[in-house]
């Protein structure tokens, strides 16, 4: 599968989807700690004032509003920087929407290195890893912008809280001629038995350069799109280590905590198997272009290659 050359942000169909649900949902509200114009809920706001709350930046205090709106019978969708919401809003996530299993959706923003510019202060490394750890809750990550509308109203239906992660950047349009994302299922996009790639996020076209170059090398990818952390499509992922006997995964993330962490405690119990990891090696980031960013720390399709073939060869 290769990507196409068309690119999409995946905030800006964050912005359009809930343009789009409006009608559909009349229980539909939109709160943002005054970064609209950033997040794309803005013209949410501008078409449905009396359904859109601008708290400012007082995230916790954002959270426990939208656990008050969701008590109400409304589905709100709490929206800002994913680093911001995850670890300012994490005690009242925890104890006032996820201990009362309410249906609030979160919206995390600029995940990963995507505000690049303004360093480690504002990117999201850890956000998987604490919304993994929050029980009851969902953890999406679409790969794509086509992958976005169908996780946002799947988590407007749930009974429950989501985390949905979002990019700041165009990135390639992956998967307009596939079957929509399913919530709790992996997507196979290659087929192999030499070794087992799995990937979620932004990442996912370098996988699929990766597994290309890896090919023209002999060795044949498995490779397995992960669009929800959380809950984890566990027999996927057995059913391909136990033919390739050893999987990488790759994210936009700390090595620790996030998707590698909960493909290693899932095989830890199910098979255990040769592992290795790509992604932020448990370290502060820093200010920059976003695509040198990722370069530099070890998010690229030369990167996946060189850890591929050690793993492989292992």
């Amino acid at each position: 599968m290769n990507p196409s050359i068309e690119s999409v942000a995946l905030r800006d169909v964050f912005g359009q989807t809930l343009l789009d649900l409006a009608e559909r949902i009349p229980e539909l509200v939109v709160l943002d700690a005054d970064v609209a114009g950033s997040t794309k809920t803005g013209a949410f706001g501008q078409a449905h004032p009396d359904r859109f709350f601008n708290v400012g930046v007082a995230e916790a205090n954002m959270v426990d509003i939208g656990a008050g709106l969701a008590t109400c019978g409304l589905r709100p969708v709490v929206s800002t920087f994913a680093l911001f919401l995850t670890l300012k809003g994490a005690d009242q996530i925890r104890n006032t929407i996820c201990y009362n299993r309410l249906p609030v959706v979160l919206a995390g923003g600029y995940g990963g290195l995507s505000d690049s510019y303004d360093g480690a202060s504002h990117q999201a490394i850890t956000d998987l890893a604490v919304m993994r750890a929050m029980p009851e809750m969902t953890v999406l990550v679409p790969a794509d912008g086509t992958e976005v509308a169908p996780a946002l109203e799947w988590a407007l239906q749930h009974d429950g809280p989501t985390y949905i992660r979002l990019s700041r950047n165009p990135s390639p349009i992956l998967f307009a001629d596939q079957p929509a994302m399913a919530v709790g299922q992996i997507r196979r996009m290659r087929e192999g038995s030499d070794l087992t790639i799995g990937v979620c996020g932004i990442p996912t076209s370098m996988a699929i350069e990766a597994s290309e170059r890896l090919a023209a090398d002999g060795i044949e990818v498995d490779l397995l799109e992960i669009p929800c952390l959380k809950p984890l499509d566990t027999g996927a992922i057995v059913e391909s280590v136990s033919r390739t006997g050893r999987i990488l995964t790759v994210e936009e993330h700390n090595i620790i905590g996030g998707l590698g962490g909960a493909v290693a405690e899932a095989l830890g119990r199910e098979m255990p198997v040769k592992m290795g990891f790509v992604g932020v090696e448990d370290c502060f980031t820093e200010s920059g272009d976003y695509n040198e960013l990722l370069e530099k720390y070890g998010i690229s399709a030369h990167a996946i290659v060189a850890k591929a073939k050690e793993l492989a060869n292992s």
